[in-house]
């Protein structure tokens, strides 16, 4: 036999037959033997293999999830959001047309929000919806639970003090409108704004006829005649006019991008101070007077846009106008507890009991 094949028998034989063999001294058992011992083995390592691919096998293929936590998930979706940019949220939101429908929301607002939702999705329109958040937590909140829906542009505004009426925060939050609105605009895509202290009560968009450059509404109390003319009203007291810059619709024309450019002028011209206490819907009525001879300008029905200084305080107009009404504006009235109150009485007030309808669910 050669000297490879001892070292062979060796090696597999003579070791195993020394390690497995039983005393013979031991009367009443039996010598192990090595096919019954390994029999015994191979089964135990298959058991706890088949054990370990039990517990195991959901995170296989997936290292990053096996070795994260939730609290790094948070965060991975943190910066996410904060990267995810207008350009981007603009084509996602209006993937099935052109036309996007927006509000800017800080922390506050949402429960506003959550109700002004609702009502859109009653008209199906709330897949064109964009929030354009004011603070990072609005961000997360809405994105949370209705992903890809909210933007923030920064830099945010102080979340603390923008959504009291009158204060520099509120000036700093309302006067970033126009630019979020000029950059929608020059992408290629038709807007609608909304102050989220609105409820849909009818599809707007058969009243957005024609291909005008901007439609807007009256805030004015004084009732019109039915078919009032659809032109920018006349200056009042203070030399311009008084359209409410809380619901504006445009399409990206070059008479559209023209007044959100001078809305801009105008707020960097009429700075927030103690003394004046600006705010952005005057620059906006400055920037139509002073762009109406250069810009196809349409005032919407005032029985289907009413001010809330009609809507909620003259009873007979309501009556006289009833099933003509689309969008009613809870303004005229300061205060988040007021303006819920007065949504209260007129059963416009959503979110109590039809939370399920809103995309963002419940909030708390």
């Amino acid at each position: 036999m050669s000297s490879t094949s001892s070292l062979h028998q060796r090696s597999l034989h003579k070791p195993y037959s020394l390690l497995f063999h039983k005393s013979s001294t031991d009367g009443h058992s039996k010598p192990y033997t090595f096919s019954m011992l390994f029999n015994r083995t191979t089964l135990l390592l298959l058991l706890t293999l088949l054990i370990i691919l039990g517990v195991f096998s959901p995170w296989i293929g997936d290292r990053s999830t096996f070795f994260s936590s939730p609290g790094s998930s948070r965060v991975s979706l943190e910066a996410k959001w904060r990267a995810y940019t207008l350009p981007e949220a603009v084509s996602y939101v209006a993937k099935n047309g052109s036309t996007v429908i927006v509000c800017a929301v800080s922390h506050p607002y949402l429960p506003f929000l959550n109700n002004w939702l609702i009502s859109i999705v009653r008209q199906k329109h709330h897949e064109k919806v964009l929030v354009i958040a004011e603070d990072y937590a609005t961000l997360y909140t809405v994105n949370g639970r209705w992903p890809g829906h909210a933007v923030l542009i920064p830099p945010a505004p102080d979340a603390q003090v923008a959504h009291k009426f009158g204060s520099q925060g509120f000036f700093n939050f309302t006067s970033r409108r126009p630019r979020h609105l000029l950059q929608i605009l020059e992408l290629g895509y038709s807007v609608m704004y909304n102050d989220v202290d609105m409820v849909w009560l009818a599809d707007p968009f058969p009243y957005l006829k024609g291909k005008h450059d901007v439609y807007f509404m009256d805030d004015m109390s004084a009732v019109k005649p039915l078919d009032h003319p659809n032109v920018l009203p006349p200056p009042g007291k203070k030399g311009r006019t008084y359209i409410c810059s809380c619901m504006i619709y445009m399409h990206p024309t070059p008479g559209a991008k023209l007044v959100m450019k001078k809305w801009i002028e105008e707020l960097e011209a009429q700075p927030w101070s103690k003394a004046k206490k600006a705010n952005d819907q005057p620059a906006f009525n400055w920037a139509l007077n002073k762009t109406a001879g250069q810009v196809d300008l349409y005032l919407l029905p005032q029985a289907a846009f009413p001010t809330g200084g009609l809507y909620f305080k003259n009873q007979t107009w309501v009556e006289e106008t009833k099933g003509k009404h689309v969008i009613i504006h809870n303004n005229y009235i300061l205060g988040f507890e007021k303006k819920i109150k007065r949504f209260h009485d007129y059963n416009l007030w959503l979110v109590d009991d039809h939370a399920s309808e809103s995309p963002l669910g419940r909030l708390e």
